[in-house]
Parts: structure tokens; C-alpha cells; sequence
């Protein structure tokens, strides 16, 4: 008997043993009925067997062995990629999942050679095209059971970040507070100002993870435009940098008409993740240089540092999210305290006004990022 009959034949009796084995994959399916383990297994043997019925060119057969996406079964795949959605949402984890298929893998060739007398050319060439839709069943359900992973961190971190602003929030109010009071001692203003400095830090980290995320799940960040003067917003975020900072000494210059209908908090954003990432990977000395020019219809903005310049196989990849300086000497004077995802928002926010940003890095003239921004939508 041709091995995709015999599946069709036998698909209940496989099942069984699928269920069977899925019983053994704790704790999960301590929680899980019958239904429930058997889930998609005789969806996804029957759609097996349809596709060992389908022709297959030598040129096929070698395209489908080296992953290309040919002649590949509909049903197959949605029905391996429900199962690893599925799995996941029972907790499953990934090794127990991959475990299924094997055992179903082993299971099929073992009840089929067992019911063999004599093996002929054909067997061997339906145990290759059987392995394939395996192979095929496989892939759809690890793909899908990642991606629902993937997901379900990235809505972990998201809830993560926003439970975290609220105590951060009331850090950095207690700490406006205490250092409004008078008497303070010199050694005791010190701390309050370290306080607030470090809860400043942490805000962005959370602000850049909730950007981080937000655009893993495929949302864009919003952008409310509201008529605003730029110049304002450097000076604020400039002088939120000396707080964290109090060797810092910036310069900065503007000309121009530089008002313009901008989201201020995420300008804000913009401003805290590129004067930080010029303070970080500056010279020693923190010596950084924001300049604003307006026209017409656009602002430009430029920060600039000292320092080691971006290594040349960085620079590509530098509005990458979780891209860290190649330059880890850089960072000794400030050890760094970021995500990885400043640079990214940065990139973000200035397309979500739909302005454009480069960098240029090089030994002498250092480091610098310009942003031009349009000053409506």
C-alpha cells in the first residue's frame, strides 16, 4: 500500500498515538482534553497525504529540499501554523512542540514499514515526499508559534513600560519637591539632584521601549501636531541633560523662523535620545554643539560631539533597534545605561513628521546628526 493511502487509512489510529505522546508533555497538558492534544494532527496527515499525491519535477523535489517556497499545500500550512499558534497559547514550549512531529515522523514509518512485505522504488520515494510535507508542517508551525512569541513578549514589555511611569513619575515629582526646600545640606542636595537625574535616565529607557514596541507591533508612532517653537524644546531638553550631567557644556545656536506644528513630546524624545547619545559617545570632556535653523518650511537641527568617530560597518546599521556603539572604549568616562533603541525612536519620531535624518563620522571632525524636519504635515 502506497504510504499516503495508508496514512488516510490509518490517520485515526496515528492520532491516537499523537494524543498519546502529547499527553507526556508537562505540565501543559496536564490542563488539556482529548480534543485539545489531538488538535490539528489529522488535518495536517490528511493534507500530508493530498500533497504526496501532487506531481513533482526532479527540479521540484531539489527546490523544496533546499527551503524554496515551491508547490507548497494551503491546507498544510494552515493547518501546522493554527497547531503552533495553539500550542503556544497552552504553553507549549517550542522544544515540546518539535518534539510532536518527530514522534509523528517515527510513528507514520514505523506503522507503515510494519504493514510492509516488501519494500519496491516506490516506498523509498514516498517516505521522501512524506519527510517533505513534514518538513513543510514543521517549519509553518515553528514560524507561527515564534511569531506568537514573539508577540506576546513584545505585549509583556509594552504593559511593563507603561505600569512602570507611574512610580517614576511620582520619583521625580518627590524629588522637585525636596529640593525646593530650604536648609538642604550641600551633601543631601547631591543626592536628591542624583535622584532625579537617575529617574530622568530611567523615564527615557521607558519612553524608548514603549517606542520599541509599539513599532514591533505594527503601529506607528502617533503624533499629535501642535504649534510649537522649537527653540524652547532644545533649551528644555539641553538643560535636562546638564541635570544628569553637570560637566556637560553645550552650545547653542539658532537662526530663523523656527516655529513650526510638531508633537512636542515626542520632539522632546527626539532631543533627550540624540543629546544623550552625543553625550555618551562624546569626548571626555562632553563638549557637544545643537544648532537649529529654520526656513520657510523647514527646521534643521544638528547635534554635534567630539570624540572616536562611528566605525565605518556601524554606520548602517545605526537606527537599528538593540544597536549598540561597536566602540565600547568610547563609553568608559559614561558608562552607558541605554537599550540600544535611542537611536531607533530618534529615527521614528523624525519619520513620523516625515522629515529625514543622516549621520557623518570621522576622525577630526567628529560626530554629527542632522535632522530636518517639516513644519507641517
Amino acid at each position: 500500500m502506497r504510504l499516503s493511502d495508508f496514512i488516510v487509512k490509518q490517520v485515526d489510529r496515528i492520532v491516537d498515538e499523537w494524543e498519546s505522546f502529547a499527553s507526556t508533555l508537562k505540565p501543559a497538558a496536564d490542563s488539556m482534553n482529548t480534543v485539545e492534544l489531538r488538535d490539528h494532527a489529522k488535518s495536517i496527515l490528511l493534507a500530508a497525504a493530498r500533497d504526496m499525491n501532487t506531481a513533482q519535477t526532479k527540479a521540484e523535489q531539489i527546490a523544496k529540499a533546499q527551503g524554496e517556497e515551491l508547490n507548497k499545500t494551503p491546507t498544510l500550512d494552515e493547518a501546522a501554523s493554527s497547531h503552533g499558534e495553539l500550542r503556544h497559547t497552552v504553553g507549549f514550549d517550542l522544544v515540546q512542540m518539535t518534539s510532536e512531529f518527530r514522534h509523528l515522523r517515527a510513528t507514520v514509518i514505523r506503522f507503515w514499514v510494519e504493514s510492509l512485505q516488501v519494500p519496491d522504488a516506490a516506498s523509498f520515494q514516498d517516505m521522501i515526499r512524506f519527510n517533505e510535507a513534514i518538513d513543510e508542517a514543521l517549519a509553518e508551525s515553528t514560524m507561527a508559534y515564534a511569531e506568537r512569541s514573539s508577540r506576546s513578549r513584545d505585549i509583556f514589555l509594552a504593559i511593563l513600560g507603561h505600569d512602570l511611569r507611574a512610580p517614576l513619575q511620582a520619583v521625580g515629582m518627590c524629588s522637585d519637591v525636596l529640593m525646593r526646600k530650604s536648609g538642604i545640606d550641600p551633601s543631601s542636595l547631591n543626592y536628591i539632584t542624583r535622584i532625579k537625574s537617575s529617574s530622568l535616565q530611567m523615564a527615557t529607557m521607558v519612553g524608548d521601549l514603549l517606542g520599541f514596541v509599539r513599532s514591533r507591533l505594527g503601529v506607528s508612532l502617533p503624533v499629535e501636531r501642535q504649534p510649537m517653537e522649537m527653540v524652547i524644546a532644545c533649551r528644555d531638553a539641553i538643560d535636562e541633560a546638564s541635570v544628569g550631567h553637570p560637566d556637560c557644556n553645550p552650545t547653542f545656536n539658532y537662526t530663523g523662523n523656527t516655529q513650526g506644528e510638531w508633537d512636542r513630546n515626542r520632539i522632546d524624545q527626539l532631543l533627550r535620545n540624540l543629546i544623550g547619545n552625543a553625550l555618551q559617545h562624546g569626548a571626555s570632556s562632553h563638549q557637544i554643539n545643537v544648532a537649529l535653523t529654520g526656513d520657510d518650511n523647514h527646521v534643521t537641527l544638528t547635534v554635534h560631539n567630539e570624540g572616536e568617530p562611528i566605525a565605518e560597518e556601524a554606520i548602517g546599521s545605526i537606527f537599528d533597534p538593540l544597536v549598540r556603539s561597536a566602540n565600547e572604549n568610547v563609553g568608559i568616562h559614561n558608562p552607558s545605561t541605554s537599550l540600544g533603541l535611542g537611536l531607533f525612536i530618534v529615527k521614528e519620531v523624525v519619520s513620523a513628521h516625515g522629515g529625514s535624518i543622516t549621520v557623518t563620522s570621522n576622525i577630526g571632525d567628529g560626530t554629527t546628526f542632522t535632522v530636518v524636519l517639516p513644519k507641517k504635515a
